[in-house]
């Protein structure tokens, strides 16, 4: 049976998402943070590996780094509710070969492993996201840390409550 390292700091998506991948046949192993994510990969060797990118301490980006180092065959996705066209091409960089935000289905992070590694993307052909999608996935980002609550994202983000609120009602810009 194939091995999945499951890294995400959240115990109950971590230990449902687990518990999915079980019953579709494979073995399982948990880490919540940088550490015991390098330790797993250390001692287990697993096939592949879904990590989250925001955890505390260090993130997933540097459990893919040290993974892939440790075990080259590594094969990672990316799980993130805080997805951004920067980050995931940092990720596909450093060597994973798939990149999902959450909410994500079970069905879709096991054919990410299946599907060809991202990693043969030439510089040329990754293009840099417009100062409108940055702004728009940046505003998204705090206003997601601040549970949705628009006058708290607006006084972190430094603008009127108003002016927050009439960039959220436009659709994300296009790269």
């Amino acid at each position: 049976m194939p091995t999945i390292l499951l890294v995400d700091d959240e115990d109950i998506f971590r230990n449902r998402l687990a518990k999915a991948l079980e019953r579709r046949g494979f073995t399982v192993e948990t880490a919540s943070n940088y550490i015991g994510a390098v330790e797993t990969i250390a001692r287990h060797k697993p096939d592949y590996a879904i990590v989250d990118l925001k955890m505390e301490g260090k993130s997933g980006l540097e459990v893919i780094r040290t993974g892939i180092r440790h075990h080259p065959t590594l094969k990672a996705v990316v799980l993130t509710g805080y997805g951004s066209i920067a980050t995931a091409t940092k990720a596909i960089k450093l060597g994973a070969i798939g990149y999902l935000t959450k909410p994500a289905e079970v069905e879709d992070i096991i054919s990410a492993f299946e599907s060809e590694p991202l990693s043969d993307l030439e510089d040329d052909s990754i293009r840099a996201p417009s100062l409108a999608r940055v702004e728009w996935e940046h505003i998204s980002r705090v206003l997601n840390d601040c549970n949705n609550n628009i006058s708290q994202a607006a006084k972190k983000l430094g603008i009127h409550r108003r002016t927050l609120q009439r960039k959220l009602q436009k659709f994300p810009p296009t790269l």
